[in-house]
């Protein structure tokens, strides 16, 4: 039975809660996957040389990643993210008579995101999302009940004025500059200074990053949520076929001239030009993020009844996200900082996605380990208290 009906109304209060045990797969896989995605994108954004596209090794992970991965991965947490605003919402007012405190604790919760955040975000990495996330809930708090119409207008809103704010970026700011994100505070010598420079740049980074790649999706994330569209996958199977194919192959379509540029496999493309594509590139991350999502689903699906040791490992990690996201630059400031090992100014595209995906990796031994034991992550026990 679906959450609304036809015409767009409130869910009904008599939604039954998940126990801990009764946790769906499809979510955290596609958590868990995706911080895969999170690992290769930050850990490119630490390379600071001048050529970190030099062999064929480089070319193919830089046309690959830059199809398939960057600006893709926090459009699909954000979607994500959404859907689990609403089945924590169902968990806490699961008999309609809490409504006020349940908004009240989320609240709550999206300021411990954003402090969360800033620490993050001025110790470790300036782009983080955790703050984002956190202003995002702190905003939208009030449309977790909307009508599933007001919700669509608002994606739809949103996703028009980001697109607006995209192309005249591409238009306007200068071919240098290219709208790209810089952070000087990546080659600063000092941390002390650095960390200086990174609460600078996190505070400029977040309402942005939150207004331009995180509400859109994130909105239909919770419209999703109300549909149960990712816990019961047979029930949406077609609709989730339609979006795994036309998202991904908007990406791949919309992507693909931008990622030869990237890979140094188009080499004369105009300046002004190559600005357009990288807007036209992640624009086309939200359709990517989308896709994903109903893929990892589809495949949730398919192996639901038959976890693997790898399907469960990755699974915790998706149940403990933000210890995992944290984890990642625990790993990466050491490795590429000036003051640590300074790989960064060193490392090539492919050398950088090893060190994400074996990052990655690590985090999948972390949470699979703590998932034996039956503890939850740090990060994710901090908020909860």
């Amino acid at each position: 039975m679906a959450d609304h009906d036809e015409h767009g109304g409130r869910p009904p209060q008599h939604v039954a809660r998940l126990g801990p045990r009764g946790r769906v797969l499809a979510p955290d896989l596609a958590r868990g996957f995706m911080l895969l995605f999170i690992a290769l994108v930050n850990a490119q954004f630490f390379l600071t040389g001048s050529e970190t596209v030099t062999s064929v090794a480089d070319r193919i992970v830089a046309l690959t990643q830059s199809t398939l991965v960057t600006a893709r991965a926090i459009p699909l947490f954000s979607l994500l993210f959404g859907y689990g605003l609403v089945q924590l919402l169902r968990r806490l007012d699961h008999d309609g008579d809490g409504a006020a405190q349940a908004r009240g604790l989320l609240r709550r919760r999206g300021a411990w995101m954003l402090i969360i955040g800033f620490v993050h975000g001025a110790l470790l990495l300036p782009v983080d999302i955790i703050g984002a996330y956190g202003l995002a809930v702190l905003v939208l708090v009030g449309l977790l009940r909307a009508r599933d119409a007001t919700l669509l207008w608002c994606s739809g809103a949103v996703l028009a004025a980001s697109v607006a704010l995209y192309v005249t970026a591409a238009l306007t700011l200068s071919p240098e500059t290219g709208g790209a994100i810089a952070a000087s505070s990546l080659e600063q010598q000092s941390y002390v200074l650095a960390t200086v420079e990174r609460a600078a740049e996190w505070v400029l980074y977040t309402p942005v990053t939150m207004l331009t790649i995180v509400l859109p999706p994130l909105l239909l994330g919770m419209w999703a949520g109300r549909r149960r569209v990712l816990e019961d996958p047979a029930r949406h199977y077609a609709l989730l076929v339609r979006t795994a194919v036309l998202g991904l192959g908007t990406a791949i379509v919309g992507g693909l001239p931008y990622a030869l540029v990237d890979a140094r496999l188009w080499t004369d493309a105009p300046t002004r030009g190559t600005a357009l594509l990288s807007a036209l590139h992640d624009i086309t991350g939200w359709a990517g993020g989308l896709g994903w999502a109903a893929l990892i689903a589809l495949v949730a699906m398919a192996v639901e009844r038959h976890r693997g040791r790898l399907t469960r490992a990755v699974e915790a990690v998706g149940q403990r996200s933000m210890t995992c996201y944290l984890t990642q630059s625990l790993v990466f400031v050491p490795i590429f900082a000036p003051y640590g090992a300074g790989l960064g100014e060193s490392l090539s595209v492919s050398g950088a996605a090893l060190v994400g995906a074996c990052t990655w990796g690590l985090t999948v031994g972390l949470a699979g380990m703590l998932g034996r034991l039956g503890y939850r992550g740090p990060a994710e026990s901090l908020v909860r208290r």
